[in-house]
């Protein structure tokens, strides 16, 4: 006789569901207390890291940091390395190396590397595995391993406002503008200019804004609607539900022009069908009129 496989199966099952259960929850509490804010800095003192900043757990290569600043409402996601200086212990002088603004958010996975001065404006968004570095290696010497030379070191400056997609690389010496859109892989040095997009490697434009003209080539989607100032949330979402309730209007009028226009077609389609039904009995009684007159004449 077979055995029902669930009796033994189901204390395994049970089992398996209770470990999931405590494993979530155990990492649960691990992210939210490893995570470092301004109030739990944990082992990491930074020069100074801003009210809402958090930097999730668990945390990518973090070292340098009395020469690293942190804004407020900065958002770094895991696996975030941060470092000041080529190597831990050093002393960098009096001015931090790394500076991070208001209002940035850094994908998991990223690398900031300050090895002379790197700075970030406010509102930047950073997709994960960003590579961002001061320094490079140097290969002047043929005769020499490429990793005993030493290297080069040119200050970063990322402008207020951009957008560096997944992946991107910013080289040392890169001076990006301000609201600048960076695409996923590109790899940015020298001067990039104010509102523009850049792609490729090495990055070039293809596509910038001016007052004149806007963006160019233009935009595929239009423009978003500015929030005007004021604007409390309830009534965003009394506009909202308004938008809807217009939408929602127009739909019911499309159906019922559509159900009225099917009505109207059926009505009109017995009409065509009854004036064809009279013009055939009219013409079937003038052709039997007209065969009784030919029989009228042939009988004369």
């Amino acid at each position: 006789m077979a055995t029902n496989k669930n009796v033994f199966s189901s204390p395994v099952g049970w089992g398996r569901r209770l470990a999931q259960y405590l494993i979530h929850r155990c990492w649960a509490w691990a992210q939210a207390a490893g995570a470092v804010t301004a109030q739990h800095p944990g082992r990491l003192r930074f020069a100074s890291i801003g009210a809402g900043t958090r930097l999730a757990f668990p945390q990518g290569t973090v070292f340098g940091e009395p020469w690293i600043q942190l804004g407020s409402h900065c958002i770094v996601a895991e696996q975030v390395t941060l470092t000041a200086g080529l190597v831990p212990g050093v002393d960098l002088g009096p001015e931090p190396v790394l500076r991070i603004g208001n209002g940035v958010v850094i994908g998991r996975g990223s690398h900031v590397i300050a090895d002379t001065r790197v700075t970030i404006g406010d509102d930047c968004y950073f997709g994960p595995y960003v590579y961002i570095t001061s320094t490079n290696h140097s290969y002047d010497d043929p005769h020499q391993p490429i990793g005993r030379q030493w290297p080069r070191m040119e200050p970063v400056e990322i402008g207020p406002g951009c957008w560096i997609g997944t992946g991107a690389v910013i080289l040392p010496g890169a001076v990006v503008g301000r609201n600048v859109v960076v695409a996923a892989g590109a790899v940015v040095r020298g001067t990039v200019p104010d509102h523009t997009v850049v792609a490729g490697a090495p990055a070039r434009v293809v596509r910038r804004w001016c007052p004149e003209d806007g963006w160019q080539p233009p935009l595929r989607t239009p423009a978003p609607v500015a929030i005007p100032e004021g604007i409390t949330p309830e009534q965003l979402l009394a506009l909202a539900a308004a938008e809807e309730s217009e939408a929602a209007n127009a739909a019911g009028g499309a159906e019922g022009r559509e159900s009225g226009a099917g009505a109207d077609g059926l009505t009109a389609g017995a009409a065509t069908a009854g004036a064809a039904t009279a013009s055939a009995a009219i013409t079937d009684t003038a052709g039997a009129d007209a065969a009784m007159a030919r029989g009228v004449s042939a009988e004369t």
